[in-house]
């Protein structure tokens, strides 16, 4: 018969050193700050959700940049009780924030579409996203050039990633369809 002395052994060796990490260690940043989590749950229909996450990376852009105008102060101040503070962080963290922001609002529009294919906001919300993404994108790129660390130049890359995976879905969608078009079209058909 063999010892389980040995098992025995292993699995205290692991309890130990599983038990003797700080718990920091296993903690992940939120991309979302508590107030905006709270929105995000609020917004049921996908276009105000996405517009929410829009949003949220905006704030992030605005730390990243350093700060705020006249104008940008003002409205930050008038958000505040809605959105909270401007969330804080390294470079790192704020660059890898908007870059699972952009992925949590890929989730979301995944979501919707495997429930309803035909649902009209899919597109809505998926064209603003790009187009929003391409905004973000671009005021972004010159601090991509001065990344420094593997933190910062990995959470480019994911947000690169998340950002081509936006407008590959965008550029696959049909032309939008005007609505005055679409209205001269039924009325044509009626007379």
């Amino acid at each position: 018969m063999r010892s389980k002395l040995p098992l025995l052994f292993t699995y205290l060796f692991i309890l130990a050193l599983t038990t003797s990490v700080p718990a920091e260690t296993f903690q992940t940043r939120d991309h979302l700050t508590p107030e905006e989590q709270e929105l995000v749950r609020e917004a049921q229909i996908l276009d105000k959700r996405i517009e929410i996450f829009i949003k949220a990376a905006d704030r992030r852009l605005i730390v990243l940049k350093g700060g705020t105008d006249g104008a940008t102060a003002k409205s930050l101040k008038k958000d505040a009780e809605k959105w909270g503070q401007l969330p804080a962080g390294s470079r790192a963290e704020l660059i890898r924030d908007i870059a699972k922001i952009l992925d949590e609002a890929i989730t979301n529009i995944d979501d919707v579409s495997a429930h309803d294919e035909t649902n009209p906001l899919i597109a809505k919300a998926l064209r603003k996203l790009a187009a929003e993404t391409t905004r973000i994108v671009d005021q972004l790129t010159p601090l991509q050039a001065q990344a420094k660390g593997d933190g910062e130049v990995g959470s480019f890359e994911e947000l690169i990633d998340n950002a081509e995976s936006i407008l590959q879905a965008a550029n696959k969608l049909p032309p939008p369809v005007d609505k005055k078009e679409k209205s001269k079209n039924a009325k044509s058909k009626t007379n």
